[in-house]
Formats: structure tokens, C-alpha cells, sequence
């Protein structure tokens, strides 16, 4: 089954649950969108909880895309009620649409809207090798995968347009035409529970089958990210919708949870830095849930009672969950006040 990512983008609306959203002490009455913005940026700008942007956000029938925000366009502040600037009555909306949303491309079947150009909510860049390059799964699930046995003239390739054979599938059953080539990545664990969350497992290439034969495939190598080496698993592509596009959003349920690792290759957990939060579909989280971050308090001597003691936690940054499997998600840091770590509490904001 050939993979197919679905570039879904996700609509910003005015959500009928209100909050009490406080404007950031000096904002702007408008703003100007520029390259390289993005919906959190913005957000920024004109509120103290930047996640609560879908809360005021109120899409203006009038102009083109209203969904979408380009570069030039300009958000601006407007006031429900005129006798009343209070906050409950505020709303941010495009009041000019600048050049790029007007933008169409001509194709000889259709006209489509240049969609591209539209600013994400988060930066992409940060994210994107992980929205394709790896994915949770069990242990047993990749140690009982097919594997990669051979090269080519028993050359391992590192990239693309070589072959590789690989074996351990079903004798009598045909194999799936195409495949990401996998290795072990981390095992997460629970901190608290000792559970196996799930294995990490990184997609380092992906290749088609061209021909097979009882339990063994030969694969052409449609891409390599690393080395191909012998050992490495096969799993079947798999089709999911691709989000690119995330609407902030508060857990519908309590979360009480941690970070349990870096995916950044640093010790300590800065903005824009990946990390594994040990929640996920299971505890009823999505993607697109902001959560607040917490250093736990250290433990100081009661110089009264003569006993150690826990200082209270302290909040200390926010994340954005991007991709979430069964049992963990990944996030990225958007705020961070002081430098964080592995083991740092996550919480309903």
C-alpha cells in the first residue's frame, strides 16, 4: 500500500466556550503579517496565553481565504461592542488582505488557491522530519518485521535508485508494494509506572518491491536518509492524514504527565526542541493541545523541624502536542523561562 499524506489544513475558529483572554500590556491595534511569521508569533503580539488565539479569532466573511492568514495581511483588533473595550467583547480578525492570499496558480484542469503560502501556526521546520521519519511502535511489532539481508552484489547502498533484499515475510503471501525502512530508535518508558510506552523506530529510507520470491523481496530503494545496513526492518507504508496546520487547543480531559525524552540530540530542553510526553490517545490528548510545563521544586531543609521538604513545582514553559500515538506524543517547546529537562511535569495550561 503506497503511502499518502494528506495535507489537511486545520481552520481557526471562534470557539463558543469563552475564556477570560487578557490582551498583552501594549499591544498593537494592528499588525502586518510578514515571511517567515507564524500564528503563534502573531499571537504573541497581541495576548498574554498566545494558545488562546482561537478563542478571539473571528473570521471576516469579506475577504478571500478568510481561514487563512498570508504575508500582508493585516490582523487587526475590533471591538463587538463600541461602549466596551472589555476583553469578553474583543476579537482579532484579517481587516486587509495583502497580496499572497490573493495569489492563484492555472493548471490546464483547474484553478487552485496557492495554500502554500498561507503561515503555519507553529515553525515547520522544527517539526517536519518527525511528522514523516519515525513513528511509535511496539518492540515485538519491529523485532518481527522483515529485514534488510543483503545489497546489491552484497553492497549496502546509502542512497537512492540501488536495491536491497530483504526476508522474513509470509511464504504465500504477496508483500505490500512499498516499504519505509526502519531502526531502533528509544524505548520509552513510564517514569512513574515503569510501563514500555512504546519503541521508537526511525525511517532512514523507503523502497518498492520488484520482485519476490517464498520469504524473500528484492526492494528498489526509492530514497536513504542514512547508510541502508543489514539488519534494518521493513514496515508496510502507512496512510495517514499529514497535519501541517494545528489549531491551539486545551486537553478536554486532566493531564498529569512528563516529558520523558529529547529527540533534539541536547541535554537540557530549550524553545523549539522536540521532546516525548508520556500522554497520548490513550489519556485522551491531540494534536494541537497545548500544555503547560513544570520544574519540580526542590528539596530544601526545614531548618524549624529539622526535615527535608519539597518546594512547590513552578511553571515554567509551554509545549504544543504535534503527533500522538497510543500511549505517547510528540511536542514541541514554543516558551521556555529557564532551561528544562527530562523528568519536567506537564499540566492543563
Amino acid at each position: 500500500m503506497l503511502k499518502r499524506l494528506w495535507l489537511v489544513a486545520l481552520v481557526l475558529i471562534t470557539v463558543s466556550r469563552v475564556q477570560a483572554v487578557e490582551l498583552k500590556e501594549g499591544h498593537p491595534e494592528q499588525y502586518v503579517v510578514k515571511d517567515g511569521d507564524t500564528l503563534w508569533d502573531i499571537s504573541e503580539t497581541f495576548l498574554r496565553d498566545p494558545w488562546l488565539w482561537p478563542e478571539i479569532w473571528q473570521l471576516n466573511s469579506q475577504i478571500e481565504n478568510p481561514h487563512l492568514i498570508y504575508p500582508g495581511d493585516t490582523i487587526g483588533l475590533v471591538y463587538t461592542d463600541q461602549n466596551s473595550r472589555m476583553n469578553t467583547k474583543t476579537r482579532l480578525t484579517v481587516t486587509d488582505r495583502g497580496p499572497g492570499g490573493n495569489t492563484v496558480k492555472l493548471t490546464p484542469t483547474a484553478r487552485i488557491t496557492m495554500l502554500d503560502t498561507a503561515i503555519p501556526a507553529i515553525p515547520l521546520d522544527a517539526i517536519a522530519s518527525f511528522l514523516t521519519n519515525s513513528r511509535i511502535v511496539k518492540a515485538a511489532q519491529l523485532e518481527g518485521a522483515p529485514y534488510v539481508v543483503a545489497g546489491d552484489d552484497n553492497r549496502i547502498l546509502a542512497g537512492g535508485g540501488g536495491t536491497v533484499y530483504a526476508r522474513g515475510f509470509e511464504r504465500g503471501e504477496e508483500p505490500e508494494s512499498a516499504y519505509g525502512l526502519f531502526r531502533k530508535g528509544q524505548l520509552f518508558v513510564d517514569p512513574d509506572t515503569s510501563e514500555v510506552l512504546g519503541l521508537e523506530a526511525r525511517e532512514i529510507g523507503t523502497g518498492t518491491v520488484a520482485t519476490w520470491d517464498g520469504d524473500i523481496a528484492k526492494l528498489e530503494l526509492s530514497s536513504a536518509r542514512e547508510e541502508v545496513v543489514i539488519g534494518d526492518r521493513l514496515l508496510a507504508t502507512d496512510e495517514r492524514k499529514l497535519v501541517t496546520n494545528f489549531m491551539p487547543s486545551s486537553p478536554s480531559g486532566t493531564v498529569q504527565g512528563r516529558m520523558i525524552a529529547v529527540l533534539s540530540g541536547v541535554n537540557q530542553i530549550g524553545q523549539f526542541n522536540v521532546v516525548v510526553v508520556n500522554q497520548g490517545e490513550r489519556e485522551g490528548v491531540t494534536e494541537g493541545n497545548v500544555l503547560a510545563i513544570y520544574k519540580e521544586g526542590g528539596v530544601v531543609l526545614d531548618r524549624v523541624t529539622r526535615r527535608k521538604v519539597r518546594l512547590p513545582s513552578e511553571r515554567a514553559g509551554l509545549l504544543m502536542l504535534f503527533r500522538v500515538f497510543d500511549k505517547v506524543s510528540y511536542g514541541l517547546v514554543l516558551k521556555a523561562k529557564r532551561p528544562l529537562s527530562v523528568g519536567d511535569q506537564v499540566r492543563n495550561p
